[in-house]
């Protein structure tokens, strides 16, 4: 199935010579109903070519009126997405008037009914091509225009936009005209919304949440307004350009496919950010960089913005490079980059070395169904590791001094990757086009091996980067522990040699993670790496250690059976919540869940509950150590089997916390029932009971999960069909995907695992990309790592109607399996 009004690149360069778009005017009605919204928009446009044609882009549910300069057009004539404009003069104004249906999967205007209290939320979601589902608009980022946007909504609700908003009458707002934005970056977020309003600098700010989540907005309150003022005071220290809008509101919405949404003064984020739960510091370290990477945005893509998206890495890479960057060095979180390291990092490694894989800024991007795809590891930690890269070689001064000039240069306007290049060139003196050339037009990860003393470097494309990085030595104390014993700098053209000094154990290549490269040890430091992993003092070395042994797993270098006795050796004594949830996540969910024959699941997965266990009577008692805390009650909720580990759990949930703590918040509550089902020791009543008790959003997924997961046929059946044949919304799609997969019911699920690839394309295509990548991600059966699902899958990508999203999220997942399929045949042999 092909998506006929996906815009080309060449349609889009051809609109674009054709028109200049002046001024917009949106005006919706949101009081039509919970299924239809009015939409009315005034477009005034100039075009070089009086006579000439082109085409609006709109996606109503019912289009009632167009009007081009006076003249009322035939509303029949509207295909795919597209309305034809014929006899444009030099000046035009259109006028559009239609009903948009609300959507329940995040494309275009979102409707959402909170289950706590019933209360009904809207918000726009208008990026890369779904805007066109709210207003008409010609919908590319470089036909960039003001905006000024009205709103009509019920009287008890609060509306907010792009910039300063005021109520002229009950329920009706009207919004200040935004300075020359993208029309996908516009944005209107209403509901009866709980709000709080500050000021910094001169910059009105607002923090805004449904109702039903006020109290837990109010206890964060400090912490996000802190972060917030943090990254306006270190953005206006290295910036020339001040904040370039008129306020700065933060809205926390609801079933929000992305992390969040860069709208200019009215940034989305998804409202699990708003914490229900306890979490550890790690969780609020990630919200702080999201907070960051869309302040960020204000200038990488709204200020300037790309101009067509196969430049989508001025965007994103910036942004994730300065979220990292700027958290580590003007907040709380001084750990960011270990974060990057352990988790974040391996997306881009994973990423890079898939068949999908493609170059950080892509020579071409045909269109927008393309460009959608390139939303990944590539485009945001890839991207980011190479602007680190970038800084490292130029100096943060020159780089910086290079970036305000392009701001300079391009304010309000769009840009290009040369566009950036020519001024850090210009600012450095540097042939930054020829580095440009080998690390963002490649694709593929270069592997850094010691061997004899040299540094070898072998690279998937055959293109030799230059890297500068750290190399570390360390040695054994008499007490024996391991203590550095030197770090050097190297400047890594296509070799270089290394000197391990006397006594040297272990030579560590990249040990504070600055480069992108994978990392493979001589022996002797490998067998050092075996023994004394968790006494490597430093905390980044640590992370750069367990992403090696990760990558050797992936790549069928390393048995599962002897990453899981590293796990067992050296992650109890750990004390990085970075690392502990890192290598806990990935030695469960890939290593014992897929890569592990199930003849040696039992025993793999008794192995990391020790593990986890450990971890628990370790932290027990230490105010200090909750977050950690936190991990290993999680891990030891996950890795539960049989039934004495299963009466335990029924015990936690009786009593409402774990021995020692901590209490059982909804988010574990949810949790451990969800192991409990899986292990058919709870069912039904217990999930209704939940449910009944909290009655939220965070119920009805946890519900869905879990009902999806009791071992009965009936149950599996019941959540295939809202999963494949229902209406479901992504989050619950997504709950409902991740609770029918268990590998504990590997033989229960053998036929649906054969249905899976039989019914995925058609379900995909008729739900949108949304919903495909849905079903194509989380609703992949990963647990059955064996050749006959291999050829399922690949028989489904042989399929010529898969819709791009649903292919993409297909080919990476069968890379995933058959590295999996691989890791087993290891332990196998």
């Amino acid at each position: 199935m092909s998506d006929t009004s996906v815009l080309t690149r060449a349609e889009a360069v051809e609109r674009h010579r054709l028109l200049d778009v002046h001024t917009v005017h949106v005006d919706l009605d949101l009081t039509h109903g919970q299924e239809l919204f009015g939409s009315t928009t005034v477009i005034r446009f100039g075009c070089a070519a009086p006579g000439a044609g082109t085409f609006l882009d709109v996606k109503p549910a019912a289009l009632h009126w167009v009007v081009l300069n006076g003249r009322e057009l035939d509303v029949a004539a509207l295909r795919a997405g597209r309305f034809p404009l014929t006899g444009l003069a030099a000046d035009n104004e259109l006028t559009v008037e239609a009903d948009m249906a609300y959507s329940h999967t995040g494309e275009g205007m979102h409707r959402f009914t909170d289950p706590a209290d019933g209360e009904d939320y809207v918000y726009t979601q208008s990026f890369l091509d779904d805007g066109p589902r709210v207003f008409a608009s010609f919908d590319q980022p470089d036909l960039k225009a003001r905006y000024t946007v009205s709103v009509t909504a019920p009287q008890q609700w609060t509306v907010v936009g792009n910039s300063l908003g005021r109520q002229v009458s009950p329920g009706r707002w009207e919004f200040a005209p935004t300075p020359a934005i993208s029309s996908y970056l516009v944005s209107v977020v209403a509901g009866p919304l709980h709000s709080v309003h500050a000021e910094h600098d001169g910059i009105p700010l607002g923090l805004h949440c449904r109702r039903s989540l006020a109290a837990h907005l109010d206890a964060d309150v400090d912490e996000l307004l802190e972060i917030t003022r943090q990254g306006f005071d270190h953005y206006h220290r290295v910036f020339r350009h001040r904040y370039p809008f008129d306020s700065y509101d933060q809205c926390f919405v609801p079933e929000f496919n992305a992390g969040a949404m860069e709208n200019p003064g009215c940034v989305t984020l998804r409202d699990e950010f708003v914490f229900r739960s306890a979490v550890p510091d790690t969780k609020r370290e990630e919200r702080a960089m999201v907070v960051i990477h869309e302040m960020a945005h204000m200038w990488f893509g709204d200020l300037v913005t790309m101009k067509w998206w196969d430049d989508l890495w001025l965007n994103e890479s910036f942004a994730e490079y300065m979220a990292y960057s700027v958290t580590a060095s003007s907040t709380r979180f001084t750990s960011a980059w270990t974060g990057f390291a352990a988790d974040r990092k391996t997306w881009g490694y994973d990423a890079d070395q898939r068949p999908s894989t493609h170059p950080v800024a892509p020579g071409t991007v045909d269109d927008t169904a393309q460009a959608l795809q390139n939303f990944d590891g590539i485009s945001y930690a890839k991207g980011a590791a190479a602007l680190r890269q970038l800084v490292a070689w130029l100096g943060e001064e020159a780089f910086l001094a290079g970036v305000n000039d392009y701001f300079d240069e391009h304010a309000f306007g769009n840009a290009t990757l040369d566009d950036l290049l020519r001024a850090l060139a210009a600012t450095s003196g540097r042939d930054v086009h020829g580095w440009a050339d080998r690390w963002l037009r490649t694709t593929g990860v270069d592997t850094l091996r010691l061997t004899d003393g040299r540094i070898e470097q072998t690279s998937a494309d055959g293109t030799l980067r230059p890297h500068r990085l750290t190399v570390a030595h360390y040695r054994r104390t008499a007490e024996g522990a391991l203590e550095q014993a030197g770090r050097v700098p190297v400047d890594l053209a296509a070799d270089a040699t290394v000197t391990r000094p006397a006594g040297a154990e272990l030579t560590l290549l990249n040990d504070t993670d600055l480069t992108f490269a994978k990392i493979r040890l001589d022996p002797g430091s490998w067998q050092a790496v075996r023994s004394s992993l968790g006494a490597v003092p430093e905390e980044l070395a640590r992370a750069v250690l367990w992403s090696a042994g990760r990558d050797q797993v992936r790549d069928g270098e390393l048995a599962p059976g002897e990453y899981l006795r590293l796990v067992a050796d050296h992650l109890p004594g750990e004390t990085s919540v970075h690392l502990v949830d890192a290598v806990l996540a990935f030695a469960r969910e890939f290593v014992v869940d897929c890569a592990v024959p199930p003849s040696g699941r039992p025993e793999a997965l008794a192995g990391l509950a020790q593990v986890c266990r450990t971890l628990l009577r370790r932290t027990e008692g230490e105010p200090g150590r909750t977050g950690l805390r936190l991990v290993a009650v999680r891990g030891v909720i996950a890795t539960a089997d049989g039934e004495e580990q299963a009466a335990e759990l029924r015990d936690w949930l009786a009593a409402g916390t774990v021995p020692g703590g901590p209490v059982l918040d909804p988010d574990l509550r949810w949790q451990l029932l969800l192991r409990l089902c899986v292990l058919g020791a709870a069912g039904e009543p217990e999930i209704a009971a939940e449910l009944a008790a909290d009655p939220s959003s965070t119920s009805q997924e946890g519900a869905a999960r879990c009902r999806a997961a009791l071992p009965a046929p009936a149950a599996k059946e019941t959540a295939w069909q809202a999963l494949f044949h229902g209406e479901l919304s992504n989050y619950l799609a997504i709950a409902t995907a991740r609770g029918l997969w268990q590998p504990e019911q590997a033989e229960l699920l053998e036929e649906l695992t054969a249905r899976y690839f039989k019914e995925l394309g058609p379900a995909a295509g008729r739900r949108g990309p949304a919903l495909a990548r849905v079903l194509a991600t989380a609703g992949f059966p990963a647990f059955a790592a064996t050749e006959q699902t291999v050829r399922a899958a690949e028989a489904c990508l042989a399929d010529p109607d898969l819709t791009a999203a649903t292919r993409r999220g297909l080919v990476d997942q069968l890379d995933t399996l058959r590295r999996a399929v691989r890791a087993r045949a290891l332990t196998e042999r």
